[in-house]
């Protein structure tokens, strides 16, 4: 940054006595020489939080126009609602992912990640309604698995764990069809909006409902089955890391639990590592669980301690 193109403000730190000028060129030596962070070495487009926020406001009136979109819409005008609310966040989402795959390609030809960003925005438009299909499973899920949902329009629009999941499917579609960073971007822009916070690479099959909701966390490699609930303060996490000879983590590798169908995991329990839990299980709350389970199993804190005073 050349400070002389900024007049008004050097003038307005140094009459404040800030001395701003050795402060700017103090973090342009952090920046450029000492403590260089940038992705090979450039300076790129990022992929911008707001227009993915403006994006996945999109994307939900689209899906569920009357409850995201408008609620005075008729059926001559709700096809072109779609339509525009379609082409509004595919125009959007070329953009974002071409910025985007310039961290997860080995292609730096802006020609070539356009070409990419193409495609990668057509094949996820045709997945959009097999996505809400699932999700339409995980609505009914809620409405049926909690007794205080009174309508489908009360848990689309108050339910955090709906939001969460929403933005999740959409997230682990863009994660497979090779969105990494912006799958990642979704994922925490729902953390932020309802203190869920699920790896948009995690696998979670249909019928999913997350009760309340603050404090899950899903980690990356993470299976979850069908017709799966699970209250808040739920971790699904890792045991350890393994490390490389280097000393750096071993990446990639299967971490997490895998939750098979029908399970119920109560609020406040943490389940570690490459774990099943058996179908048709039962997960007490606050129970801390690394080994695998049967299926039909019920697990509570007292069963636990009591097999840990018998050991």
């Amino acid at each position: 940054m050349d400070t002389s193109h900024t007049p008004e403000l050097n003038a307005l730190a140094e009459s404040a006595g800030m001395g701003l000028s050795a402060v700017v060129a103090g973090l342009r030596t952090s920046r450029e020489v000492t403590h260089k962070i940038r992705y090979r070495g450039e300076i790129r487009e990022l992929p911008s939080r707001e227009a993915m926020k403006t994006l996945l406001a999109h994307l939900q009136a689209a899906l569920f126009p009357t409850h995201y979109g408008h609620t005075d819409l008729s059926d001559e005008t709700i096809d072109y609602f779609v339509g525009s609310q379609l082409n509004a966040a595919l125009c959007i989402l070329k953009e974002q992912v071409r910025r985007s795959l310039y961290f997860s390609s080995d292609s730096e030809e802006d020609a070539l990640l356009r070409e990419r960003a193409a495609v990668i925005t057509r094949e996820f438009a045709h997945q959009l309604p097999d996505i809400r299909d699932v999700l339409v499973s995980d609505i009914q899920a809620a409405y049926h698995g909690d007794p205080a949902a009174s309508s489908i329009s009360e848990i689309l629009l108050c339910y955090p764990g709906t939001t969460a999941i929403i933005y999740h499917r959409l997230a682990h579609a863009l994660h497979q069809l090779g969105a990494p960073l912006l799958a990642r971007l979704i994922a925490d822009i729902a953390h932020s909006a309802t203190g869920i916070d699920i790896h948009p690479a995690a696998q979670i099959g249909p019928s999913f409902f997350i009760d309340h909701g603050t404090g899950v966390v899903i980690g990356e490699t993470t299976i979850i089955g069908r017709n799966v609930r699970l209250y808040q303060a739920v971790t699904l996490g890792a045991k350890r890391f393994p490390q490389e000879p280097d000393g750096s983590l071993v990446k990639g590798i299967p971490r997490h639990p895998i939750v098979e169908d029908d399970v119920v995991v109560y609020a406040g329990a943490t389940l570690l590592g490459r774990i099943t839990i058996g179908r048709g299980s039962v997960i007490g709350g606050n129970v801390w669980l690394t080994h695998s389970v049967p299926p039909a199993s019920n697990i509570s804190q007292a069963e636990m301690l009591s097999d840990c005073q018998q050991s």
